[in-house]
């Protein structure tokens, strides 16, 4: 029994034996190929942030689904839940964002938007 338990002891002991100990060494003719080309390249710009996801009534009873952006300066609006996104910028932080025929002034809890060929009306969230 004695015997049984100093075996099932060493047995971790003798794993640990077989691996190397060596730090690995790096020859010559392993550097990156591509080095030279990943330190020349532009820096990653990010895309801003979604701050909020808000969605509007409107005066003519239509909804409007709108993702406002970090930056100020975008927005996607949507006019159905899961439609596709209309991105829409604006040329300064508090000026109105354009895009796809819209203008769409505000943000939070009240907007004005004109849609494509129609004229201004109130939305509210």
């Amino acid at each position: 029994m004695l015997n049984r338990a100093l075996t099932l002891a060493a047995l971790p002991l003798l794993a640990l034996a077989a691996c190397n100990s060596q730090p690995e060494t790096v020859t010559a003719g392993t550097a990156d190929p591509t080095a030279k080309e990943v330190a020349a390249a532009p820096p990653v710009k990010l895309p801003p942030a979604m701050v909020s996801s808000l969605t509007y009534r409107c005066k003519d009873n239509s909804l409007l689904y709108v993702d406002l952006f970090n930056d100020g300066m975008t927005a996607n609006l949507r006019t159905e839940k899961t439609g596709t996104p209309t991105v829409l910028t604006a040329p300064a932080k508090g000026e109105p964002y354009t895009g796809g025929g819209y203008t769409v002034a505000g943000d939070g809890k009240a907007l004005t938007i004109t849609k494509p060929g129609g004229s201004a009306q109130a939305c509210k969230a």
